[in-house]
């Protein structure tokens, strides 16, 4: 069992959290009065729901976790931010966390000035667990993992996740953002085995709702409360939560949706391979394919002129001349193939 008062800041167990007027009362009135609203423009005049419990409800059904382990966030980056502010004191504390992957752990702990420790993955982009416990030292409070891995695309070792979260005394973040593009299943089924773990997912990707910014964060209740203590009051909008319920009810779209981009990525892959400029195709596990090409500065530089934007990752660590494509619609694919076929033809007669 993983003792939470240790590890968690001092002031921020001691913290006692605003309480807002939708705190204090839960359920349906006919006249509000509690939190000097506009009595106009109904339903936009009233603060939302500060524990979106309708939404963790809905998210409990279709996820198979319960309300009380469910944690909602502006995007994934809130519960991120959440978890340097709750866990890690500034110009003490340090994370660890495999490299390459999703910046924004770096950025925060930069942001919350905390020491960020990488520990690389090997050329196929696999991580050792024994090198990121290696990595740790009393003051590791925090162990980022992401799987499938951004921008890798490739699902990292179970195992290897598991004997990092069984063998650290601190919180191990495994972030799921894309795990419905993923042959591997998510390790939600497996989350009250380990109270030290958090699982990150978003409507931002298989949910297409990236513009709405809402994450989920999935851990023990008690991580749980101490992310929702520290959270500002309603940082969930009215507007993000109707949609929320709106996608929840159309799970069987999301599965038809996932179903054509994971068609997509096998014809994109396969046109990809015959150009004369790619090297490697990285396996993906993503609804994107990290392409090592033989010059990844001007292959984004003419697509960018053709007017198509992708990541040029050549700068990071193991990415060395490697492009991330994301998986589009059929039109959007074909024009980028033609585009890079025209690129190919171009170059030949140079």
């Amino acid at each position: 069992m993983i003792d939470l008062q240790k590890i968690t800041r001092p002031n921020i167990w001691r913290l006692k959290p605003y309480s807002c007027a939708r705190n204090e009362f839960h359920g349906t009135a006919s006249v509000y009065l509690d939190a000097n609203e506009s009595p106009y423009d109904t339903p936009y005049n009233r603060y939302p729901d500060p524990l979106q419990l309708r939404v963790k409800k809905a998210i409990s059904e279709v996820k198979g976790v319960a309300c009380d382990s469910i944690f909602l966030g502006n995007g994934s980056d809130e519960p991120i931010d959440l978890l340097y502010r709750a866990f890690c004191e500034p110009q003490k504390d340090n994370v660890v966390a495999i490299e390459p992957t999703y910046g924004m752990y770096h950025v925060c702990a930069d942001i919350n000035d905390v020491e960020y420790r990488t520990v690389n993955l090997d050329e196929n982009f696999q991580m050792s667990a024994d090198k990121l416990l290696s990595a740790c030292d009393e003051h590791t409070k925090l162990i980022w993992m992401c799987s499938p891995n951004n921008p890798s695309g490739n699902s990292l070792n179970r195992n290897e996740i598991l004997k990092v979260i069984k063998n650290f005394d601190g919180i191990v973040v495994l972030d799921e953002a894309y795990i419905d593009f993923s042959s591997v299943p998510d390790i939600l089924p497996q989350l009250p085995e380990f109270p030290n773990l958090v699982v990150l997912q978003t409507f931002s990707k298989a949910w297409a709702s990236a513009a709405v910014r809402l994450g989920m964060a999935f851990a023990s209740p008690e991580i749980v409360a101490i992310l929702t203590k520290i959270k500002y009051p309603y940082n969930i909008n009215v507007l993000t939560q109707r949609h929320a319920l709106s996608v929840l009810e159309n799970n069987n779209q999301l599965q038809q949706r996932v179903a054509e981009i994971l068609e997509q990525r096998v014809l994109l892959g396969q046109r990809l391979q015959k150009l004369p400029f790619v090297e490697k195709i990285y396996p993906s596990d993503a609804n994107f394919l990290l392409v090592k090409v033989t010059d990844a500065n001007e292959i984004y530089q003419m697509l960018i002129e053709k007017g198509i934007v992708v990541r040029n990752r050549t700068t990071v660590t193991l990415c060395a001349n490697c492009m991330r494509f994301t998986v589009g619609t059929r039109e959007e694919n074909d024009l980028l193939c033609q585009t890079l076929l025209a690129y190919a033809e171009k170059i030949k007669k140079r």
